[in-house]
């Protein structure tokens, strides 16, 4: 063999290796992009990756933006400037998606019994050892401020034995005032922080109610309840003491007396179950595609036609008997619906989302949740898959179902009924 073939021939072997790195790099970066689009989902939990939470937009392992951003502007309707914004681009999963349609055979969608590893690996701990929730003593009060030497019309240690319908103990942190002599609340006093309060006036009936600054109502006295755990996290000691000492500034102006909790003894008790909304807060979605496009007004026919109605928020949402959404369709890559877009444009299909806690649990609402997922998959001619492009089994669907139960089911043990009130506060 000549020299000059020799070397011919490994350039030829350099470029072929060249080709192979260069595909497995091109592969490797569509992996990561697909993650990024589908951070919603639950990975850990279905397809044996990271999971992403919902209650604050980040996963265990990174920060950033929101997963899914609600959109304060009501898009529902054409603006000037929505094209530029929400116009979708072909990406690279788009046209990963295109190219999967392409090289499939039309065939229908069968859930059989063909998978038989199961998806979800087993907990280490069985939910009910996962928190334990011990009885705590009753809450220490650290402060106790009086402003002038006047008897205070309200005994501040009765306060705190009250249960107001409007507070949680094991999440609010408490502050109590009583008033030296009735007064009229002239505004709802401003208390800057992420997490939300609220506060409640005892009348000159002793009866206690939301406060408000109306005209001749007069308050004897005031508890303040701040919502410590949210899907922002729970709130720090610095928040809290940030809090009481706003707190204190208004019952000083008030003329009256205060008390606060012990800001590590409220910790002690809410950091549980802030672990818990952390391990429950997460959102299982499940991916329509097409194996070429689907038209916006064919789209928008077949989920309105199932009762999903269009957002503000530029997702379909299917309320509930109270109005609240129960389930959500969105775009696969997080643009929003428009009306004017859904009129003009076709779409590679959409993602349906089950939001483990503001779903009222029980197996029913699960096999309703699949039961028009499984419709309008045969309506629009769509493929039911995963995060990776991959075809649904029914061992896939047990799993799933059968850890969104055990999830609720944690909820279910402290009193947090999915779907609830109590949910509607924590997991907002």
């Amino acid at each position: 063999m000549s020299e000059t073939t020799l070397i011919i021939l490994v350039l030829g072997l350099a470029i072929i290796l060249g080709i192979i790195a260069y595909n497995m790099y091109q592969e490797n970066k569509y992996r990561q992009q697909v993650r990024e689009q589908f951070g919603h989902s639950d990975k850990d939990a279905l397809m044996g990756s990271k999971t992403d939470f919902v209650r604050d937009g980040k996963s265990q392992e990174q920060t950033g933006v929101p997963i899914r951003p609600l959109r304060q502007k009501d898009i529902s309707e054409p603006q000037d400037d929505t094209p530029a914004m929400v116009q979708p681009k072909d990406d690279l999963f788009a046209a990963r998606v295109s190219a999967a349609a392409a090289s499939k055979p039309d065939i229908e969608i069968e859930f059989e019994d063909d998978f038989t590893e199961t998806v979800i690996k087993p907990e280490l701990k069985p939910a009910e050892a996962a928190f334990d929730f011990k009885q705590m003593p009753a809450p220490v009060f650290s402060q106790t401020k009086l402003y002038g030497k006047r008897k205070l019309l309200l005994d501040l240690q009765d306060l705190t034995k009250l249960e107001l319908p409007w507070f949680d103990h094991r999440f609010d942190y408490m502050a109590y005032i009583s008033l030296s002599e009735p007064q009229e609340l002239h505004a709802i006093p401003r208390l800057a922080g992420r997490h939300r309060f609220q506060i409640a006036g005892c009348t000159m009936d002793d009866r206690f109610q939301i406060a408000e600054p109306i005209p001749s109502v007069y308050y004897q006295g005031f508890i303040i309840g701040l919502q410590a755990i949210s899907r922002s996290g729970l709130a720090t000691t610095q928040e809290i003491e940030h809090f009481g000492a706003q707190v204190n500034s208004f019952a000083e102006k008030m003329n009256g007396g205060l008390l606060l909790t012990d800001v590590e003894t409220f910790l002690n008790i809410a950091r549980p179950l802030d672990e818990l909304c952390a391990r429950v807060d997460q959102t299982i979605a499940m991916h329509l595609v097409s194996r070429g496009t689907v038209s916006g007004i064919e789209l928008r026919s077949a989920v309105e036609s199932l009762g999903f109605e269009l957002g503000v928020d530029g997702a379909f949402h299917l309320p509930d008997e109270n109005g609240e959404p129960l389930f959500s369709i969105v775009t696969l890559d997080n643009a929003p619906f428009t009306s004017s877009l859904l009129s003009s444009q076709a779409y590679r299909g959409f993602s349906m989302l089950f939001d483990i806690t503001h779903v009222p649990a029980g197996e029913k609402q699960f096999n309703r949740f699949m039961d028009l997922a499984v419709k309008l998959s045969s309506t629009l001619g769509l493929d039911l898959v995963n995060d990776k492009l991959e075809e649904l089994s029914t061992q896939w669907l047990k799993d799933v179902r059968s850890y969104v139960l055990a999830r609720q089911d944690e909820m279910k043990k402290v009193g947090i009924e999915p779907g609830g009130q109590l949910a509607q506060r924590l997991f907002s």
